[in-house]
């Protein structure tokens, strides 16, 4: 699990294919910041752009590490791929402080930015959405965007209804904190990102659902 409050920013210096075709991953090397690698230990898990991953080997002499993608990550995800900065999550301890909110590390579609501008002391950001992950984005509610913890100010079905939308646009509002210390302020318009939904929103779906069946009872 983790938070979506970003611990540091890497960047990936190196990609390498796991086989030799579209069928096979990749393996990336990642440079983290100096000191980063001083807790981790092989098969620990780091969210990259919010994608959980799991470390491979390490080099803290170099502050470098690797990570095994799969051909299905790289389907489902964007930003690991290509060499360029990232933001970097260790996994929640259960003593730490819940500072974002619960993160599963598991990108539930591919969002692309329409606008981002700053205004005043801060940024203005819109995304557009899948249609399908408009029904979890509300007004104040929590998204996870290239895995940073985002509050959304207001949320737009674009098209003639909700059901036949061809997208769900959210805005948001990022401080100067923000921009500068994750990858997130090397966003333009057309940057495709990772986006997850609010973990609870998951069961209330499913618990809003059919529920005429009833479990057993022994």
């Amino acid at each position: 699990m983790f938070t979506g409050i970003i611990t540091g920013m890497g960047r990936i210096v190196a990609i390498h294919s796991l086989g030799s075709s579209s069928n096979h991953g990749k393996r990336l090397t990642i440079q983290a910041p100096p000191g980063y690698l001083d807790d981790v230990g092989l098969g620990d898990s780091i969210a990259h752009n919010g994608a959980c991953m799991t470390v491979t080997s390490l080099e803290p002499s170099s502050h470098q590490f690797t990570i095994d993608v799969s051909a299905e990550s790289l389907d489902k995800t964007c930003g690991l791929d290509q060499p360029g900065i990232i933001n970097l999550e260790k996994a929640l301890r259960a003593n730490d402080r819940l500072g974002g909110h619960l993160v599963s590390g598991h990108v539930d579609g591919i969002g692309r930015v329409t606008h981002f501008a700053q205004i005043g002391e801060s940024w203005a950001l819109r995304i557009l959405a899948p249609r399908e992950m408009g029904k979890y984005l509300a007004y104040k509610g929590s998204i996870t965007v290239n895995g940073v913890s985002l509050t959304v100010n207001r949320v737009a079905d674009l098209g003639g209804d909700a059901e036949n939308a061809p997208g769900c646009e959210v805005s948001i509002n990022l401080i100067p904190h923000t921009v500068h210390n994750t990858a997130l302020g090397q966003l333009a318009a057309g940057s495709p990102v990772n986006l997850e939904i609010d973990l609870i929103a998951r069961y209330v779906e499913r618990m809003l659902q059919d529920n005429s069946t009833q479990p057993a009872t022994l």
